[in-house]
C-alpha cells in the first residue's frame, strides 16, 4: 500500500529541503500556543504500547493542569497510516507514538512539531544512534526515543547440544551449521530466510555497512541495492536455494508452529523476541538463549536494528511545550520509564533505564545476563538514516521478494526493483535523487 501525500509535503519535497535543511510552516513549535502556567490543557495521545493506560494514569494524577487523553493506536504500519489520513484532515492527536523509520515520512508531510527548544535538553540520556534518527535537518528534534530494538541471535540450546552445535559468531559459521544441521536431520531448520519481513532485512543490512538512504544538502541518495545489500541477499537466496533454510512467510499460524514445535534452532530477531516467543511457542520456555549477533568477520561487533519508537509532538498540537514535557517524562524520567519497563513490557531506549533495577527477569529464557548484552547490543548498532519513503519501500519489498523465485539470483533480482520502485516514487514525489 502506497500512502498519499499531501500537496503542501509535495511543495516541501521539490524543495528538497524537507530532511535536508528543514521544513517550517506548522511544523515549528511557535505555530502552536502555550497554555498559562495555571491553565489546565488536555492533550490527546496514541500508542500500542500494552497498559499505556495505566502508565498515563499514573502521570494525570500528579499533573493536574496536563491531563492525557490516551487511545489505544495499532502498531507500525497500521497507525502510520491513519495518522497519515488524520494529518490530511487536519485531525491528528497531540502525541503519537511512531516508529523511527516512520519519522522521515511524517515530517515530510509536515506532520510533526520541531521540539528542540524543549528536548534538547536531554540529549546525553539517551544513545547517540537513536537520538539522530529523531533529529533530522539542521537539528531539528521530531521526537524522544522511547525503546530500541538491537538484534541478536536466539537459539535452541538443547537443540545445540544435541547436535553438537556451537553457537556461531560469524555469517560463515552459521552458514556451514545449517547447513550441516538440516543435513543431520531434514526435519529441522537453522532458522527461516530473513526476506519475508523487511524491518529485519534492512536491520541485517544496516549490520553489513549499507546505508539505504543518505542525505547531502539538497539531495538525496538511494542505496538499497548497495554491495552491501547485495551480499546480505546473496547469503540468504544460497542458503535457501540450498535447502538449508525455511522459507515460509513469517507472522503466520504455520511460522508460529514451526517454534513451537522444535522445527527451528535460531531465530535471528532483536531484543523483544522473548514476548513474542513467549506467546507463540510458550511450551519452549527455559531452552532459548540469546548472543551477539554473528558478525561478517571475526572479532567485529556491528549490529543492527529492527523496530524500535519514539514518542513525537504533532503539528496539530496547540500545546507542543506541554506534549513535550509529558513525552520527556514518559521516556527520560525514572518513573516514566519504570512504569515503560514494568507495565509495557519493553527495552527502553534511555541509557540510565537500561540499567535499572526495575527491569524485569528474563523468566521465559532464564539468562540472568540478558539485559546486560541487550545494552551492549545496543551500544553497537550502527548508525541508520530513513528515507522520505520507506512506507513504499517496506510495502515493495513485502510484494517484490514474496514474487521471486528463491534463490540467490531471485534475491538479487528483487533487491534491484526495489531500488527501482523507491527511486521513482522519490522522484515522482519531487525530491532530488543523486545518480539517477
Amino acid at each position: 500500500m502506497k500512502f498519499p501525500r499531501s500537496a503542501k509535503a509535495a511543495a516541501c519535497a521539490v524543495a528538497a529541503t524537507a530532511l535536508v535543511a528543514g521544513c517550517s510552516s506548522s511544523s515549528s513549535p511557535s505555530a502552536g500556543s502555550t497554555a498559562a502556567s495555571n491553565e489546565k490543557v488536555t492533550l490527546t495521545f496514541w500508542s500500542w504500547v500494552p497498559n499505556m493506560d495505566k502508565v498515563v494514569a499514573v502521570w494525570n494524577q500528579s499533573h493536574p493542569n496536563i491531563q492525557i487523553k490516551f487511545t489505544e493506536a495499532a502498531g507500525g504500519d497500521a497507525e502510520l497510516a491513519k495518522l497519515l489520513t488524520a494529518g490530511k484532515a487536519g485531525d491528528m492527536p497531540d502525541m503519537a507514538q511512531i516508529e523511527y523509520q516512520s519519522l522521515p515520512t511524517m515530517v515530510t508531510n509536515n506532520y510533526l512539531a520541531d521540539i528542540s527548544s524543549y528536548d534538547n535538553k536531554i540529549k546525553s540520556d539517551f544513545p547517540a544512534g537513536l537520538w539522530n534518527q529523531v533529529t533530522l535537518g539542521q537539528g531539528q528534534l521530531y521526537g524522544v526515543p522511547q525503546d530500541a530494538a538491537p538484534l541478536a541471535f536466539f537459539y535452541r540450546t538443547d537443540i545445540f547440544k544435541k547436535y553438537n552445535l556451537a553457537v556461531p559468531t560469524t555469517w560463515d559459521q552459521y552458514a556451514q551449521e545449517a547447513v550441516q544441521l538440516h543435513k543431520d536431520d531434514p526435519s529441522i531448520y537453522m532458522g527461516d530466510t530473513v526476506t519475508t519481513d523487511p524491518g529485519l532485512f534492512s536491520g541485517l543490512s544496516q549490520q553489513a555497512g549499507a546505508q539505504w538512504w543518505s542525505a547531502s544538502g539538497s539531495s538525496w541518495s538511494v542505496g538499497i541495492n548497495s554491495s552491501a545489500s547485495q551480499k546480505v541477499a546473496s547469503f540468504w537466496g544460497n542458503l535457501v536455494e540450498q535447502g538449508a533454510l525455511d522459507s515460509q512467510t513469517a507472522w503466520t499460524a504455520s511460522w508460529d508452529k514451526s517454534f513451537s514445535s522444535g522445527q527451528y534452532a535460531s531465530w535471528v530477531s532483536a531484543v523483544w523476541a522473548p514476548g513474542d516467543l513467549a506467546s507463540q511457542a510458550a511450551n519452549t520456555s527455559g531452552k532459548w538463549a540469546m548472543a551477539a549477533l554473528p558478525q561478517w568477520a571475526a572479532g567485529q561487533s556491528v549490529d543492527g536494528a529492527w523496530g524500535g519508537s519514539a514518542t513525537s509532538v504533532t503539528s496539530n498540537s496547540k500545546h507542543p511545550e506541554q506534549a513535550a514535557e509529558f513525552i520527556a517524562w514518559l521516556n527520560d524520567s525514572a518513573q516514566g520509564t519504570d512504569l515503560l519497563v514494568k507495565d509495557g513490557s519493553i527495552y527502553p531506549a534511555a541509557l540510565s533505564a537500561e540499567s535499572s533495577s526495575s527491569l524485569p527477569a528474563q523468566t521465559f529464557m532464564n539468562q540472568p545476563d540478558f539485559y546486560t548484552l541487550a545494552k551492549q547490543f545496543s551500544a553497537s548498532t550502527a548508525a541508520a538514516t530513513w528515507g522520505p519513503d520507506v512506507n513504499v519501500a517496506y510495502s515493495d519489498f513485502s510484494d517484490d521478494f514474496a514474487a521471486t523465485v528463491k534463490t540467490q539470483s531471485g534475491y538479487l533480482g528483487a533487491l534491484d526493483k526495489l531500488q527501482s520502485s523507491v527511486l521513482s516514487d522519490m522522484k515522482s514525489a519531487g525530491f532530488t535523487v543523486a545518480g539517477s
